[in-house]
């Protein structure tokens, strides 16, 4: 069950086509935001048929900052732009071809004034393709 449709994602990014790279936000609560997103032909990042590399960490990116949407939304609060501070311990496995669908999970470690640590695993067919830990910093 998706907490959106494609249309609403928008509302709870900074970003607009073509660098949206989550199609559903499928839960969220306080320690952990998981996503949805097919993996399309006419992709941006896609290059011979697969999904880069750099589009894996990006995603992990927009599924903190869909969290991080979706709870300023639930408090009738404006959406924040966020930037990637660092990353740290990436790891890629696999890159998903066209038309699969990955899952993307974050999960806050802790947060300090704007800086937020996350980790971040994305999954496609049951397996984790890829990780790392992500530091993020909020507009104030």
């Amino acid at each position: 069950m998706s907490l959106t449709n494609d249309t609403s994602i928008t509302l709870l990014l900074p970003q607009r086509a073509p660098f949206v790279m989550v199609d559903h936000l499928l839960h969220d609560d306080d320690a952990l935001t998981r996503t949805s997103f097919l993996v399309k032909d006419d992709g941006l990042f896609v290059e011979e048929g697969r999904l880069e590399a750099a589009a894996l960490v990006e995603n992990i990116a927009q599924t903190a900052a869909a969290g991080a949407g979706y709870k300023a939304k639930q408090h009738q609060r404006p959406v924040k732009v966020g930037f990637i501070g660092a990353i740290k311990n990436l790891v890629v496995n696999y890159l998903p071809h066209v038309g699969q669908i990955i899952i993307t999970e974050t999960r806050l470690v802790h947060t300090v004034f704007n800086v937020s640590i996350v980790e971040g695993r994305v999954i496609c067919d049951d397996e984790v393709i890829a990780s790392c830990e992500m530091k993020i910093f909020l507009q104030p």
